[in-house]
């Protein structure tokens, strides 16, 4: 158990650069409000669960990121163009955040002012890792960005970062 939670640490170490993110640069401004610290649920994957079962005309798309994971702040503002192009269709986007919950305030609250997402940021505080990895993929290791997207029973995963919009936007057209 030990040895898999240091694997866990190496990956996440080794998949993402540890130095301050950049701010989220995009030409297109988003039209939504930062959140303060009370409308960022903090959950165990228990309480986060529910959101990979719905069963509804909507589509999911779900990316596990944080702060200090340099690849996963550089292909935040495709998902905002992402969240551009299906305005007004039945998307959700929610965003799970790996940041530490003692580094909400001052660590993500911050960066979210300065880079509004769009759509639901919750942050995932779970140490069992071993158990919600492959629940959300068996093939996920547990690198990040992660990114899942689904409607209905149909289900598409990336253990990737995304490097522009097209990329983004043709693997999430693979759906369909």
């Amino acid at each position: 158990m030990i040895r898999l939670l240091s694997l866990f640490s190496l990956v996440l170490l080794v998949a993402c650069n540890t130095t301050t993110p950049p701010e989220v640069k995009t030409d297109k401004q988003v039209e939504t409000v930062a959140p303060d610290a009370t409308q960022i649920p903090v959950v165990d994957f228990a309480g986060l669960k529910p959101i990979f079962t719905q069963k509804s005309d909507t589509t999911y798309i779900i990316n596990f990121w944080a702060t200090w994971c340099k690849p996963c702040v550089a292909e935040l503002p495709y998902f905002i163009e992402l969240q551009k192009k299906y305005e007004g269709q039945k998307y959700k986007f929610i965003f799970v955040s790996l940041d530490f919950p003692k580094q909400i305030q001052k660590k993500l609250l911050p960066f979210l002012e300065k880079n509004p997402l769009p759509g639901e940021v919750v942050v995932l505080d779970d140490s069992d890792s071993n158990t919600w990895i492959p629940a959300v993929d068996p093939e996920w290791s547990g690198a990040i960005p992660a990114t899942m997207v689904y409607h209905g029973d149909d289900k598409i995963f990336a253990e990737k970062s995304f490097h522009d919009f097209p990329e983004l936007s043709d693997w999430v057209e693979t759906l369909k």
